[in-house]
């Protein structure tokens, strides 16, 4: 039997061509997109709302028929509609890689979605290493946590922030998203990997973006480990903006449009000598802002 009613929901999992969509009264759909996504360019993503046309109630099946405006939407991770992002990385094996943190921090801030950062495998080092990382991004304006995602330890402390919300948690490959995915709601266990000692990465067990919900209006959005970043939609002149720590000594800067790289005056330049940003964060600056411009003339 067909039917031809429509009705909304949210797309949890993109598999195959597959999208699978849940709505609040009938359960969860098995949707085909309509060829005309595929003309106009639209991706689906996971966390879309979406309008789907019932095919087959016994089976569930439904045609992908629309997607509803986003309120923001991630290229890697690929999901939208996100409230916040939980960044992981380990403290160990694999050791955290700074330049990797801030890219993705750049990223968060140019899409102004909120970020939660945490750092794995506490037992794994010693005292004055978990301070530096905590200490570092801290100084910066972010919100961080340490954990043992293994024995649970520092797990509770994240849920409070977590509640009510859609949370996407991504990080390196190996630094143990699954396993705190797996401590933050047991309604789906997630396949958690060994580290390539040859490479010291972890070996990817999540090869696809998929929600989960873990409580009242609040979801987890697991995503397949990164190595490595790009910078999509990021303008050289605008990348200060997405050093928050910067924001503060702007002000000073003679020149206007100061780009904080040779100039004289500069407000950011005198607070990286002063030791009030951080050097290796300003250095990340300026590899992100050389490789910017580097691909605006490539543009023209």
């Amino acid at each position: 039997m067909l039917y031809q009613e429509e009705i909304e929901g949210t797309i949890i999992k993109a598999i195959a061509g597959f999208y699978y969509v849940a709505t609040v009264e009938s359960g969860i759909y098995a949707c085909r997109a309509r060829g005309l996504f595929r003309k106009l360019g639209i991706r689906p993503l996971v966390g879309d709302r979406a309008r789907i046309r019932v095919t087959d109630e016994q089976d569930k099946e439904a045609s992908l028929n629309d997607i509803l405006p986003r309120r923001n939407a991630l290229i890697r991770p690929s999901v939208a509609n996100v409230d916040q992002a939980l960044l992981l990385f380990s403290l160990r094996s694999p050791d955290p890689e700074s330049s990797l943190l801030d890219r993705f921090l750049v990223l968060m801030e140019n899409r102004k979605i909120p970020v939660i950062l945490c750092f794995n495998k506490t037992d794994l080092v010693q005292e004055k290493e978990r301070c530096f990382w905590k200490e570092r991004c801290e100084a910066c304006g972010y919100t961080v946590f340490l954990l043992n995602a293994v024995k649970g330890e520092g797990v509770d402390a994240l849920r409070s922030l977590l509640r009510g919300k859609t949370t996407v948690i991504t990080g390196p490959s190996g630094a143990g998203k699954s396993t705190l995915i797996n401590q933050l709601q047991d309604t789906v266990r997630m396949e958690t990997g060994e580290i390539s000692t040859k490479l010291n990465r972890g070996k990817n067990t999540t090869r696809h973006a998929e929600l989960i919900p873990c409580g009242n209006h609040t979801f987890i959005c697991d995503t397949p480990g990164f190595t490595s970043l790009d910078m999509p939609g990021i303008e050289a002149q605008n990348l200060d903006s997405c050093f928050p720590e910067f924001s503060s000594f702007r002000p000073e800067c003679y020149f206007p449009d100061c780009a904080h790289m040779e100039e004289t005056s500069c407000g950011v330049i005198r607070a990286v000598k002063e030791g009030k940003i951080a050097e290796d964060r300003y250095a990340s600056y300026r590899r992100f802002y050389e490789e910017l411009k580097e691909r605006e003339k490539r543009r023209y």
